[in-house]
């Protein structure tokens, strides 16, 4: 059974933060009545059974995530054209800075009554929102809203509401992508092929043991602090790492863990990884850019960068999809777009965030040549942008890939809270440098990761 995603009331900081209010629409699941998500007011036709009804006008607020220094020409576009299609309408932009206490903000935005109309919001913060009745059922008031979108990615788009229900209360949107990069020339020195990349995650490790052998420290498989693999790594192997209602950490009961700890901990034994980076927070992309990694970031992103920064590197630069292991597909973490059950114009804040989301609008963001993205719309990914590119250079070969990859991927991200990362991590360093064995490690990362949640932090 597939690991599932933090679910309920003991979902991580955020929700904590939100117990004082009380968790869910009070009233909405009638028909009648006054309905409120936590103190403030909900209109009768935002909740309950039938479909969202209403003229598409007035003023509505839109927040985005750090995106207007960048991409103010897109939006402001995509704006003026939902103005124009509906004559009656202002569209209000706001840019949050998108730093740590984002989800903080927003939540407490929320709680203030003030959440914006429409919503740019991750995975933290849907599972926070939705759990306290502040997005909008789009499953009741817009039965059709998944249409556009990649069947696995919009089936797997859901979270709990406050009675433990599924729902869905976002629209996916953008996501990066994620691809295997390696530098070819550092691989042939280490005798291994570039034309045959591994296919799982411990293939993984067997080739980065070989580097290991080879190198002797002149260049390194990749950086050793397992926070860069954590949870990716598990979920690729399709390690059980939460219960199935979310509320305990199962990781440690799976032989597959205890697998990965002890090919980490000889790889970092025997040369594999550099010494001082089991802690460290260096960028694994400034030190493939200097040569030194076989292996690079997985984020397509990351081409973009060694490319403009480091063109050799780039030029000995190889691409591949993503072990797709015993899970069968990737995980996507796409950012989402919610309307708020709070607006006093959901019928609007809907029409807006449905044009913004559609293919056409994804589609065109996705072909700024200043960001590397994947849109989250069947007909987006279906385009000639994807499916006919030409050249064969790293960059192009990876979009290739990652277009298709998409395809088949689904939303069910683990979201680890970053005190339950570091905490899980701590016990694995352990195990890592021979101060523990790769159970006792994973034993205590587990009953630390639990305490975490029943403290709900």
């Amino acid at each position: 059974m597939r690991a599932r995603r933090l679910t309920g009331c003991v979902a991580g900081v955020i929700a904590l933060t939100l117990t004082a209010a009380g968790c869910g629409l009070s009233g909405g699941g009638s028909d009648s009545g006054d309905a409120t998500a936590g103190g403030c007011e909900v209109d009768k036709g935002n909740v309950g059974s039938g479909k969202l009804t209403g003229d598409v006008k007035g003023t509505i607020t839109f927040q985005t995530t750090n995106l207007k220094k960048d991409f103010g020409g897109y939006f402001n576009g995509v704006i003026k054209a939902f103005e124009k299609a509906h004559p009656d309408t202002t569209v209000k932009w706001v840019d949050d800075p998108g730093d740590a206490t984002f989800t903080q903000r927003l939540v407490a935005d929320a709680q203030g009554c003030t959440l914006p109309d429409v919503v740019n919001i991750n995975v933290n913060t849907a599972i926070a929102l939705t759990k306290n009745g502040y997005l909008l059922d789009l499953d009741k008031k817009a039965p059709d809203a998944g249409e556009p979108f990649v069947p696995n990615l919009w089936k797997s788009s859901v979270y709990a509401d406050a009675s433990g229900t599924e729902v869905h209360s976002v629209l996916p949107w953008y996501s990066g992508g994620i691809v295997q990069t390696f530098n070819t020339d550092l691989m042939k020195k280490a005798g291994l092929d570039p034309a045959k990349p591994p296919t799982t995650v411990l293939g993984l490790f067997e080739d980065a043991q070989k580097v290991a052998e080879a190198s002797d420290g002149e260049y390194y498989a990749f950086l050793a602090n397992p926070q860069l693999r954590i949870p990716a790594d598990w979920q690729q192997m399709d390690i059980k790492i939460l219960s199935s209602d979310g509320k305990k950490f199962t990781f440690a009961d799976d032989p597959k863990t205890a697998q990965w700890v002890e090919a980490m901990t000889k790889l970092y034994k025997s040369g594999g990884m550099p010494r001082d980076s089991l802690s460290s927070t260096q960028d694994p992309a400034n030190v493939y850019g200097q040569g030194k990694l076989v292996y690079g970031p997985t984020n397509p992103n990351f081409l973009r960068f060694i490319q403009q920064n480091n063109p050799s590197v780039y030029e000995e630069t190889g691409v591949a999809r993503f072990m797709l292991d015993d899970l069968g597909h990737t995980v996507g973490a796409p950012q989402y777009i919610g309307v708020a059950s709070t607006s006093k114009n959901a019928a609007t804040a809907l029409s807006f965030a449905q044009f913004l989301t559609n293919a056409e609008n994804q589609l065109g963001w996705a072909k700024d040549p200043n960001v590397v993205i994947f849109p989250s719309t069947t007909a987006s990914l279906d385009d000639p942008f994807f499916q006919s590119v030409e050249g064969d250079d790293p960059f192009a070969e990876a979009r290739k890939i990652v277009a298709s990859d998409r395809k088949t991927s689904t939303a069910d991200e683990i979201a680890l809270t970053p005190g339950e990362l570091n905490a899980i991590s701590a016990q694995i360093q352990l195990a890592m440098q021979g101060k523990k064995s790769a159970q006792d490690a994973l034993d205590e990362a587990q009953k630390k990761a639990n305490e975490l949640i029943e403290q709900g932090s």
